[in-house]
């Protein structure tokens, strides 16, 4: 095996010398305590930069063996990434042209997930990163080329035995202690939990940093309950039990930063981010309205049904739907897809599928939507849980099983005086069966679907956390609550998987949740896309397949 002085030395020959001779680095190099494989090389500085893998042996492992459980073990993988990232900053800085000398080490939010740029096994420590190598225009700059690799192996060579074990730990025990409190929620009949002190707000709406003099989260008395978590001892906070709860007060005085934080809590976070201990059902799902999505073989019946042409809605199809029909559609996907937690904000709501009021009810008989609140019973019924931020549509309040009252970021329970002001002021709105049974229909995804050729050449590519360029399709998914650039990626690889997977058959519940069960989430990629890819949850896998324009599903079972 060749060493890494030998890598040193070759590195300064190339000087001068056309780009694809960098090639000439692909393979493995032998170093002091790890080994360094070039895995792909990039052809020209402006082509993605090359990936690297850092493969550490068992024997330097000893200070990493802290977790005690196997959330604790992406816990330290997480970690690790945010480290050598965070040292890697400080190596010199390199001129030239495209991507020449620039270090990318994917981490992108405060979130702890699994992500394929580090996997911890019984064979060692694999670490991944992406390195530009540089050059002007298309001649090889070897000296720099040889400095940056001089720095950068110095700092892999000091990478674990300089690690702040502290740090770690603090890392690991708070994940832990997250996924007790986390499997324990359903049991305690609760969906979500978010503990004393919690700072919710963020500095904006595009920032993930904690909103300085933010008021710290105070729980309602009635609302407090308490955990005793492996490493923190006794946690205290608010518990939302299951059920109907609304969350309400008046404009800006922190509804929808509350609901943000419980669909951010369905995964773990590091410490100091302020959201450590908000803790949410792991399969609660936030849906909302979408103008103009597309919806293809759903049974939207339970919600949508009668149209005046006589057209059936049992296997509902459009290119356009509206906001009440893609908000129904999203109900039912989600459901479908086994959420057990459903959030909903009435300012991303289509009113006209939340509720009908006595008004409405007087005026138009033939009516061919059955408002949300007429299926609370049956949602409960499934075992679903509804928390749901309203302001203006009080006719919940008839149904609420608790109500929590913002007032300047400060929340108290009112259900009881909630319960008093919908009895001193009834509307008159008329709660009647639905017309329809809510009957979860599942559907299975013909291969076809996922098929990014179409007859052309198969792009896929992430932009941003909203779109997701598959073959010829833009897929958005602004709607999908994704936190990283590398989950869309992630989705993109997974989609792929899935067209060999997918036979008309397998409902696409099982399909996803099969695919992210079946191995590890690193060994499911090809390293030349491994170190950009994070973790999703087969729920927004499900939940982006169902906006692929191109799909085409079967509906299975009863």
């Amino acid at each position: 095996m060749r060493s890494l002085s030998d890598l040193l030395d070759k590195l300064a020959t190339l000087e001068g010398k056309p780009y694809p001779f960098y090639k000439d680095l692909k393979g493995t190099w032998q170093g002091e305590g790890f080994v360094l494989r070039f895995v792909h090389v990039q052809g020209d500085p402006f082509a993605a930069p090359s990936i690297l893998e850092v493969r550490y042996p068992p024997s330097a492992l000893l200070g990493l063996r802290v977790y005690t459980r196997p959330e604790g073990r992406v816990a330290v993988e997480d970690f690790l990434l945010r480290s050598l990232k965070a040292r890697l900053r400080h190596l010199p800085s390199v001129g030239g042209s495209g991507h020449s000398g620039q270090v990318r080490v994917e981490v992108e939010s405060p979130k702890v997930l699994k992500r394929a740029g580090a996997h911890l096994s019984p064979g060692g420590l694999f670490l991944r990163l992406r390195l530009g190598l540089p050059a002007v225009g298309r001649r090889i700059l070897g000296k720099e080329a040889r400095g940056l690799f001089q720095a950068l192996l110095r700092h892999l060579r000091d990478f674990l035995p300089e690690l702040d074990q502290q740090a770690l730990l603090r890392h690991v025990r708070q994940v832990e202690d997250f996924a007790h409190i986390q499997e324990r929620l359903e049991a305690q009949g609760l969906v979500a939990f978010v503990g004393e002190g919690s700072l919710l707000p963020r500095e904006s709406g595009v920032s993930q940093r904690p909103l300085r003099g933010a008021i710290p989260f105070q729980s309602p008395p009635s609302l407090r309950v308490g955990f005793r978590v492996p490493h923190a001892g006794e946690v205290w906070g608010m518990g939302l039990p299951q059920g109907l709860t609304l969350i309400t007060g008046g404009g800006f005085h922190g509804k929808t930063t509350l609901l943000e934080a419980l669909v951010h809590g369905v995964h773990p976070h590091v410490p100091g981010d302020g959201r450590e201990w908000v803790v949410t059902h792991p399969l609660a799902q936030r849906v909302q309205s979408e103008d103009g999505r597309s919806v293809r073989g759903v049974d939207l019946r339970p919600f949508v049904h009668g149209l005046p042409l006589g057209q059936s809605t049992a296997f509902f199809s459009t290119e356009d739907a509206s906001g009440s029909t893609s908000l129904a559609a999203a109900i039912l996907e989600a459901l479908e897809l086994g959420a057990r937690v459903l959030f909903l904000d009435e300012d991303t709501s289509a009113t006209n599928l939340l509720v009908r009021d006595a008004r409405m009810q007087a005026l138009v008989r033939q009516e061919t939507l059955t408002p949300l609140l007429d299926r609370v019973g049956d949602l409960k019924a499934l075992g679903v849980s509804l928390v749901l931020v309203v302001g203006g549509v009080g006719d919940y309040l008839d149904l609420a099983d608790t109500v929590v009252l913002l007032e300047a970021y400060r929340p108290r329970e009112a259900t009881q005086e909630a319960r008093r002001v919908a009895q001193s002021h009834p509307t008159g709105r008329v709660f009647g069966e639905p017309q329809h049974p809510l009957i979860l229909r599942s559907r299975a995804p013909l291969p076809e679907s996922f098929d990014p050729r179409r007859g052309r050449k198969a792009r896929v590519r992430g932009r941003g956390l909203r779109e997701l360029l598959y073959g010829e399709e833009v897929v958005d998914l602004s709607a999908l609550d994704l936190f990283e650039n590398a989950q869309v990626r992630t989705i993109g690889a997974l989609f792929r998987r899935l067209q060999n997977l997918a036979d008309g058959q397998t409902p696409l519940r099982a399909l996803v949740e099969g695919l992210l069960a079946a191995e590890p989430f690193p060994d499911l990629f090809p390293l030349e896309e491994a170190p950009e890819l994070a973790w999703v949850r087969p729920l927004e896998l499900g939940a982006a397949a169902n906006r692929l324009r191109a799909l085409e599903v079967r509906q299975v079972g009863p």
